[in-house]
């Protein structure tokens, strides 16, 4: 009896304690070294303390979330709305938007979403929180606080200074003037305007209440003494159909044609209870716009109207050669360059000076058909400052003839406009006599293909995760090029070396040198035969068509190569190796995991591992109508669908067609992942 009750104790402390840890309570009073804090995007934290989201520059997107995932959803059966109980909630900021000139924005939220990942954010006017392929959706389950410092009509917005609370949209539910409410003379509220881009520190509370859906939104100055005891927004907000049981809390912000730097000073957060009080005297100060002093000017304008022959002289002679100089580095513009639709055009000056003159010092590699240099644009906006800038990857290709030039101009302008987390951002342009100019953004490290075969200088073997993640991002990005974007685009080089890595290891897909473009539906046309040995699919030598299959073919080698840490076709003294026979004799043997990379030492999933090799061999088969599609392809690798248990599966090769039936046993994974079917992938594309 003692010894139940004992127990029965213990579990009552055990529910208590997991129920306590399931609580959050945090404060940032200032963001110098502050741990689980997660910074994508344009966003860094400042020497001072202070965390930047967005500098002035145009067309900025950052995120800083709280790394870890908040329990705001609970599952209870007796919640007629669901299933969902939504817990409370509460938070307190301070933030400071410091506008260049005459105007800026667009402005920063405070989200909470699914994801510190939020796929399809887009600058302007969504903010970074969505875009608009995914704006209004409800499978976003994004809940957002806006402070929007730009008129959209589109958005249903009345003014430019507003505070929006927004559920899976940045159309938002409701909509108030930015101000706080104070006590006037006769003992009435009297509201008091806020102008959220006024370079001063702002204060904002939001609570919200599971048991009641009521949501208060508040702000108001630092200078004013206390909280406002009324919210500028108290509205009735069901979120039981939004939260999932975990998700991530943070903010984002984003900037346009229009921009501003946006900034967090503070910031405090609670589950089921008051956020902590920030201490207003501890804020960490920011960057401030320094304008010269009228005594300076005048004293400047004195000395130049005060100088002598001699110095005019000298002056005009310094002009001439300058003129000569920046002559050389203008930019002579034909007149079917102005009918390239490109709003992303750099002039050539300013990649001169980013990347320091050409020199072999900043000189990256070759890719394709052209030199890669490192450089770091500077803020064209702002105008002061000395800020670090931009790192950015600049391409430099010879063309031949104009006509040549001008169909690739054409077609870079279309392939600009593409915007995917997976996809290498072609962030401008430019045509310089006969060379062309592409500007990327800058990936700290380097190429996949560098770090599967040493050439990272980093000495690391990249782990079966990341070699994971890479292959699920790389696919992400080629279904987006297939099937997502406004035209069909085959990539014709999708390799190692063309599969560069961001600072979070995130895979992004680039040069797109060789790429073509067609209308969805419309037939692909012949083509020259180009890509990489070992990559390309052998229908190429006889149609010359490049197709969505010929990538599900260079994708299916790259898919191999990742696994086994080889190369598609490797030099041997008798013969050449081809990897995907080789891997497809390993399992003809009943051991398929032979062909993982040894250097992983047997750290990896083995189910993860039989997958890849499976859906290598699929995509690397003969015929391209055999082959998935790269929306099946993602699939698998989400899966969504299975490996298949007991259909027969015939690989073609370039010999001889091959019957693997004895294989399945050795290819069927666990049950977790359950069984994928072949059936389908013979139906054509």
């Amino acid at each position: 009896m003692a010894a139940s009750a004992a127990a029965l104790c213990l579990s009552v402390l055990l529910l208590i304690a997991v129920c306590c840890r399931s609580d959050v309570n945090f404060i940032y009073q200032s963001f110098q070294r502050a741990p689980n804090l997660s910074l994508d995007g344009s966003a860094s934290v400042l020497r001072g303390g202070a965390l930047q989201l967005t500098n002035d520059s145009e067309r900025l997107v950052g995120h800083a979330f709280y790394g870890s995932p908040v329990a705001l959803g609970t599952l209870d059966d007796s919640q007629s709305g669901g299933g969902l109980a939504v817990s409370s909630f509460s938070t307190a900021f301070v933030f400071d938007i410091v506008t260049v000139g005459t105007g800026g924005g667009h402005g920063l939220a405070f989200v909470v979403a699914p994801s510190r990942a939020l796929p399809g954010a887009s600058p302007e006017i969504y903010l970074g929180v969505l875009g608009p392929n995914t704006n209004g959706k409800v499978s976003n389950h994004v809940f957002a606080v806006e402070f929007d410092t730009v008129t959209d009509l589109g958005m249903n917005e009345t003014n430019g200074n507003h505070v929006g609370v927004d559920v899976n949209s940045l159309v938002s539910n409701v909509s108030e003037q930015a101000a706080y409410y104070t006590t006037g003379a006769d003992g009435e509220d009297m509201k008091v305007p806020v102008k959220l881009e006024s370079a001063q520190q702002i204060q904002a509370w939001i609570d919200y209440d599971g048991g009641s859906s009521l949501l208060n939104v508040t702000v108001a100055p630092v200078s004013v003494t206390g909280r406002p005891q009324r919210p500028l927004i108290s509205t009735k907000l069901d979120l039981r159909s939004v939260f999932k049981e975990n998700m991530y809390v943070g903010f984002s912000s984003a900037t346009g044609k229009l921009a501003s730097s946006h900034y967090i000073l503070a910031w405090s957060f609670r589950t089921n209870g008051l956020a902590q009080p920030i201490d207003l005297r501890r804020l960490p100060k920011v960057p401030r716009q320094r304008t010269p002093a009228p005594k300076v000017l005048i004293i400047k304008f004195a000395a130049v109207a005060c100088a002598g022959t001699i110095t005019l002289v000298a002056a005009a002679m310094v002009t001439v050669l300058w003129l000569r100089r920046r002559a050389a580095l203008a930019d002579k513009l034909e007149d079917w360059e102005l009918e390239v639709e490109h709003p992303q055009r750099i002039p050539y000056i300013e990649l001169y000076k980013a990347a320091r003159g050409f020199k072999e010092s900043g000189f990256l590699g070759s890719g394709g058909f052209g030199h890669v240099y490192k450089g770091v644009l500077g803020r064209r906006r702002s105008g002061s400052g000395s800020g670090p800038g931009d790192e950015v990857a600049i391409k430099r290709i010879s063309s031949g003839t104009k006509q040549g030039m001008r169909e690739f101009v054409a077609e870079v302008s279309s392939l600009g406009r593409m915007r995917h987390r997976n996809l290498v951002e072609l962030r401008g342009w430019c045509k310089h006599d006969q060379d062309l100019l592409l500007v990327y953004e800058f990936m700290p490290n380097g190429s996949l293909d560098a770090h599967l075969f040493g050439g990272a200088g980093r000495g690391e073997v990249l782990t079966w995760a990341q070699r994971f993640g890479v292959i699920r991002g790389v696919a992400r990005g080629l279904l987006y090029l297939h099937e997502e974007w406004e035209h069909v685009v085959v990539h014709r080089d999708v390799k190692a070396n063309n599969v560069l890595l961001g600072a979070d290891m995130g895979a992004r897909l680039g040069d797109f040198g060789l790429a073509r473009l067609y209308e969805h539906g419309a037939a692909p046309g012949t083509t020259r035969v180009a890509g990489t040995l070992g990559y390309m699919a052998p229908e190429l030598t006889v149609t010359s068509r490049a197709t969505t299959a010929t990538d599900v073919f260079s994708f299916g080698a790259l898919l191999l190569e990742v696994a086994c840490g080889r190369r598609p076709v490797e030099r041997g003294e008798a013969a050449d190796v081809i990897l995907v026979r080789w891997v497809r004799d390993c399992g003809l043997d009943g051991d398929l995991l032979r062909a993982v990379d040894p250097r992983l030492d047997g750290c990896y999933d083995a189910a993860e591992a039989k997958l890849v090799l499976w859906l290598g061999m699929v995509c690397s088969l003969g015929r391209p109508e055999a082959r998935p599609s790269m929306r099946q392809v993602c699939q698998f690798l989400n899966g969504e669908k299975v490996l298949p248990e007991d259909s027969a599966l015939v690989f073609s090769d370039p010999d001889s067609s091959v019957f693997l039936g004895p294989v399945l046993s050795a290819m069927t994974l666990p049950s977790s992942c359950g069984t994928m079917s072949f059936g389908s992938l013979h139906g054509g594309r």
